[in-house]
């Protein structure tokens, strides 16, 4: 299939469920945390190289054809927080929706089977990928931007930040997700080898604690 699929993966508007959910920046923004564009810049920079990294690998590696049960397995492990648990796996299933409908394959066919209640997203990301004939570094790559771009576009609705400043964060950014995306891809390769445990776990536990707290919230703008 056309690398073409690879931009309609990427894109906010497949309905993959992502718009609903600004990847920890609301609660941020609450904690004051996140309060400009510089600041902003800073958590989208340190959740790249986190959870970006560790959804990344996910990604890659059910994109180069490893077995996505055991990797379900690996992203729960890489996952400690109840709540973000649940998020991945709604994401999951809303991403699966969207991916059978548009890259229809047998893979995404018993992932859906096998788990009915949702896997979590960056595998279901992957198969699509897979199913589209696009690369693990393609699968890792739209991982890592969509990892920033969610957040970045949710501050722009958060802080009323001008959507011109957002767009050069992401370019400014341009550089580590090529790492953080190339990073992904040669610990995929290794699982062969190595199992999952060459996947990496990077972990942010400032975004584990905020993304409880934001699960407890009664009012709030964004699913997580």
């Amino acid at each position: 299939m056309s690398r073409a699929a690879l931009l309609l993966l990427a894109d906010g508007r497949f309905p993959a469920g992502g718009h609903a959910h600004s990847g920890g920046v609301e609660a941020a923004v609450a904690h004051g945390a996140v309060h400009d564009t510089e600041s902003l810049e800073a958590f989208c920079l340190g959740r790249l190289h986190t959870t970006g990294l560790t959804m990344a690998g996910l990604a890659a590696a059910a994109a180069a054809g490893h077995d996505p049960l055991l990797l379900d397995d690996a992203a729960d492990a890489r996952t400690p927080v109840p709540a973000l648990r649940a998020v991945a796996r709604r994401l999951g299933r809303q991403m699966m929706r969207a991916a059978r409908a548009t890259f229809p394959s047998e893979d995404l066919e018993l992932l859906a089977a096998e788990r009915p209640r949702g896997a979590h997203q960056p595998l279901v990301l992957g198969l699509a990928a897979r199913a589209a004939g696009l690369t693990a570094l393609d699968a890792a790559y739209a991982t890592a931007y969509e990892n920033v771009s969610g957040p970045a576009t949710a501050a722009v609705r958060l802080l009323s930040l001008d959507p011109l400043d957002a767009s050069g964060l992401l370019a400014r950014l341009s550089p580590d997700m090529d790492a953080v995306a190339t990073a992904a891809a040669r610990a995929a390769d290794r699982v062969t080898t190595e199992g999952v445990d060459a996947l990496p776990s990077a972990s942010s536990p400032l975004l584990d604690i905020i993304g409880e707290q934001h699960a407890a919230w009664t009012v709030r703008l964004f699913a997580s």
